[in-house]
Order: C-alpha cells, then structure tokens, then sequence
C-alpha cells in the first residue's frame, strides 16, 4: 500500500455539513521542546482543497508557498502553535509589485529561536486556486534557528499575532486562515491536518481523498488558561496498560511540534512502566531497552469521552532516524517525553506530530473546537 508522507489540509466547507518547528525541533537540542512548552505558558468548495506538505528531516512539515506577483516561493513551515507568516531565513524575501511595507516592524519570539523584521502586506500562493491578497508577511531580517527552512505559515488563533508589531502593539494580524474566509476563497476557518509516518528524510506525497475508519470526535477549546490562548483542549485521562499516567481531566495544546510531552509528574509515571527506561540527558529523549520492546503498551488518551491511543510503533522513533533526532545509532528512543514542569499549571501535555500521524485533525475556528478521526 502506498505510504502517504505528509498533508495540509484547508477544507472547503461550502455547505452546513461540514491556529512549528522553528529552531524547537533542530537536531542538537535536546531541551528544545520542552523550552518551546515553557514559553507556551507565558502567554497571560466542494471537498477539500489539498495542500500537500513534506516531512523535513523526520521532526517538521513544510509546505511550499509562493509570496509576490510573480511569486517566490519559499519552503514555510506549518505551525499551529503560532500565527504569523513570515519569510527569509533561508532564500531573502522577494519584493514585487504587490508587495506594500505597512512601516510596522515585527518581531516573534518562539520557544528557542525568533524572528524580527519588517511587515509586508503581499499576494500568497497556497495552492492554484488559493490565493490571497494582502497577507501579512513578515520579512526576516534577523533570525536565530530556522536552519534548513525559509520561515513559518501560522495556522494558530489569530490572538497569537497581538503585542508581534510595533508601533501598532495591540493590532491583531490577520492569519492566512482569515483571510482565506474574508476573500471568500473559503467558506468556513476550518482547517484539517494529516500528518503520516515518513519513510525518508524529505518525504512528500499529496492525498485528494481522506477515509476515515470512525466518525470525527470534537471536543470545545479549553478554557483554562494558557492552554486556551492555543488550540487547547482538555484530555480527560491518560493510560499506559495498568498505570494510570494522566488520572483526572487536565489542559493540554494540540501542535505540530514532533513530539508528545507529559507534565513531570505524569511523564514520571510513564517512564516507571518502561522496565530499564531513562531520561538520555544528551538528546532529550527517552532510552528504551531493547528487551523491554517486546512488552511495551499502547499510551492511551481519552478525549471527549473517546479512547485515542498511540500504539507501540508510534512511541518509538525509527532507529534509522535516530541520528536526524540527534540520537546515536545502535539504541532505540522514544517520542514520548517530559515537558519541563509538573501539572497544574494550566498546560499539562502537548499532543505533537507522532501523536497526529495516526489521526487526522480538524481546527475549527468558527465552532472554536478541535476535531479527531482514525484514518
């Protein structure tokens, strides 16, 4: 059976039925998901229309998009854990005829790297009939790990744009998803996403047609703060075989980000099941022995009243990608890792890549709910 490597997904909704890696995910750091966690919580048509993405590298997912007239097109990542869009890093923004400087600087500080530049209102290019005018787009001129990458395309809530310009600090930035609504060139701010295991170091495919083996479950946005500034939701309890990781309903974010991370206190429970498993301070990830493998069980996530497990392939990092994940050959790691600080403080998990590529997701800024399905 074919192996579809990745996609980004606007859906269409034109009838009733129917918001990164930026250096977070650089190999070498190993603390850089749980820093990305830690600055999280300082914040006080007719069928789908498909965008496809390429796995970079195994831990990202870029898709091409083309900013000017005549475009350039620049390879962005997808972060639904940010909504500016911004260029530069890797090939300089172009400008043409329809870019227009708005005299705002902009500047976003992400969980390990940053951008600061100048704000452009410009024409995207997303795909042959997904093109908008007048995007914000912010010109990268000076930057710190974004290696191998031009920038980022933000699919985050919109009021993660506030306080990013100056001197206008409390102007909201229309995201690419409003826009897309505004100009009419969608009906509806619903954004799906498929994310699927990549079996190469840049992995790309597209898929015109999702099947899905159960019906979509919802579940509201979270309102617990600082979970609900991002596309948060709550998680009503967690297991892994007989141990009970997450024991009562909690706040956590759903991100593009590459791996799953638990609170201290849950990830230390996690880590007790796994007989021989520890913490590999080097890269950041857990160190499975091979012996304990065979006995390894599904980590299960109840949502919405719906079990939504990661099985025993998707906690474990392919050993022939451990190098792109910073490890050394010969041992086998984990996804599954500890988000820097105990629970309790309003963002206990973050649901990243690993967990994404075995379901297909839905952010639905209009009904403000986050979407799931087995595909």
């Amino acid at each position: 059976m074919r192996s579809f490597a990745a996609l980004f997904v606007v859906l269409l909704t034109t009838s009733s039925s129917a918001s990164s890696r930026t250096g977070t995910y650089l190999k070498g750091s190993p603390d850089a998901d749980r820093a990305r966690a830690a600055f999280l919580k300082l914040r006080t048509a007719s069928g789908p229309t498909t965008v496809p993405a390429t796995n970079l590298a195994y831990v990202q997912y870029t898709t091409s998009v083309g900013i000017g007239n005549p475009p350039t097109y620049y390879n962005l990542v997808v972060d639904t854990g940010s909504s500016n869009t911004f260029c530069g890093t890797g090939t300089p923004y172009v400008r043409t005829s329809t870019s227009i400087p708005t005299g705002e600087a902009v500047n976003v500080t992400y969980g390990t790297g940053y951008f600061s530049g100048l704000e452009y209102l410009d024409q995207v290019t997303l795909a042959a009939n997904l093109v908008i005018t007048n995007q914000s787009i912010g010109d990268a001129l000076s930057y710190a790990d974004f290696q191998g990458v031009d920038g980022i395309v933000g699919v985050g809530p919109v009021d993660l744009t506030l306080g990013t310009l100056s001197p206008d600090t409390n102007a909201a930035i229309p995201t690419v998803m409003n826009n897309l609504v505004s100009q009419g060139l969608i009906e509806n701010q619903v954004l799906g996403v498929y994310f699927a295991p990549a079996t190469s170091y840049s992995d790309t495919s597209s898929l015109h047609r999702l099947q899905y083996e159960s019906e979509l479950t919802y579940v509201p946005v979270t309102m617990t703060y600082p979970a609900a500034y991002y596309w948060g939701i709550n998680v009503t309890s967690s297991t892994y075989g007989t141990y009970t990781v997450i024991p009562t309903s909690t706040a956590g974010i759903v991100d593009t980000g590459p791996r799953v991370l638990l609170a201290d206190d849950f990830f230390a429970v996690y880590l007790k099941a796994i007989p021989g498993a520890k913490l590999d301070s080097n890269t950041g990830l857990i160190e499975i022995p091979p012996s304990s493998i065979s006995s390894m069980q599904p980590l299960d996530f109840t949502i919405a009243d719906q079990v939504f497990s990661m099985d025993v392939a998707a906690q474990l990092i392919p050993t022939d990608q451990n190098t792109a994940w910073g490890g050394v050959s010969g041992k086998q790691y984990g996804v599954v890792a500890n988000l820097g600080s105990n629970s309790g403080e309003g963002l206990d998990f973050i649901i990243g890549q690993k967990f994404m590529e075995r379901y297909y997701a839905v952010f639905d800024t209009d009904a403000n709910r986050v979407g799931f399905a087995q595909t």
